[in-house]
């Protein structure tokens, strides 16, 4: 049922500014949230440790009315350990579902790639069908339902690399890099602040209803004929890179999906939105395509032995691709 609440972007307002309180820079990060909480979809974020991943993440979902929690991935996790299993009740000579964690809203699944094939499999049906099956029945998720995965890109031991086909569930992939040396001095002085005085609870709650009526906003968002061309073309110019640039084509093995389509329109209809603007622009899309493609597209052996990587690839696929 549509939302009568009217709504625009200064009702995230809140959870902006308690992000602002609780990290030092990371705009990338805190955008790619947002960005990923309006179009109803999971973020992978990759970045070193210390780097406030965790922080950020655990920030947004404490300004949000929902439940959250947090469950380290690790090499012997099971699946039962996320969805939850079937406990048998004596008193009543039945069985009785417990659900898991992945019951709450928020769930942030920190460094995801540690864990083994089965609970990312079982990950994979939650955050693509929105339901959990335990034995022969099916759990339906909470309508509010948003995975974060964190991963760390330098450790290879006891790590299982994350399937094409499970990245690809994932909306958006964002690299969190290193705070300039200004941001890092702010960090030291927020540091010895919180030692002093405990972090402060957010000042005001985004209600679920308030979440519910933005992302019906966003949906609104006019996105013009000709940039629906626009984003089909770039995504088609990764599946057929020979039509458009000789790197291109000694570069890529295998394009991004359709998912990739739809996910760069909502996207950029959610960047619109988030700076008050009712209609999508090209730069709209340029700004999203580096989050939505850099998990969706792979690379060449060539393009591998040449240093190339899908940021590289994304950045000439923006170049040779028409802008309307």
């Amino acid at each position: 049922m549509k939302s009568t609440l009217q709504v625009d972007a200064s009702c995230l307002e809140p959870i902006r500014k308690h992000l602002a309180s609780r990290i030092i820079g990371q705009q990338n990060l805190v955008d790619s949230i947002l960005v990923t909480l309006l179009s109803d979809g999971h973020l992978l974020v990759e970045g070193l440790p210390g780097l406030a991943k965790t922080t950020a993440i655990k920030a947004m979902a404490e300004a949000i009315e929902g439940d959250y929690h947090r469950i380290q991935f690790t090499p012997d996790l099971l699946p039962s350990d996320l969805v939850g299993t079937d406990i048998y009740r004596e008193d009543r000579a039945e069985f009785e579902f417990r659900p898991g964690p992945i019951f709450h809203n928020i769930l942030l699944a920190d460094e995801v790639n540690r864990a083994p094939a089965k609970v990312q499999s079982a990950l994979l049906e939650a955050m693509a069908e929105r339901q959990v099956t335990v034995g022969q029945k099916t759990y339906p998720l909470p309508r509010l339902f948003m995975v974060l995965a964190t991963q760390n890109p330098i450790e290879q031991e006891g790590t299982y690399h994350l399937p094409e086909a499970q990245l690809d569930r994932f909306l958006m992939h964002v690299i969190v890099g290193y705070p300039s040396k200004e941001e890092e001095l702010k960090i030291l002085e927020l540091d010895s602040r919180q030692q002093r005085e405990p972090p402060m609870p957010p000042a005001q709650i985004v209600s679920q209803q308030t979440l519910f009526a933005a992302r019906e906003a966003v949906a609104e968002v006019y996105l013009d004929r000709r940039l629906q061309h626009y984003i089909v073309d770039l995504i088609h110019a990764s599946r057929n890179p020979q039509n458009f640039d000789a790197d291109l084509a000694r570069w890529l093995r295998f394009g991004a999906s359709p998912r990739a389509t739809l996910a760069l329109a909502r996207c950029a209809r959610a960047r619109a939105w988030l700076e008050g603007e009712d209609y999508v622009s090209p730069e709209h899309v340029q700004a999203m395509a580096p989050q939505i493609l850099r998990h969706r597209l792979l690379l060449s052996f060539e393009g591998e032995a040449e240093g190339v990587t899908a940021d590289d690839v994304i950045a000439r696929l923006l170049q040779v691709v028409a802008v309307p």
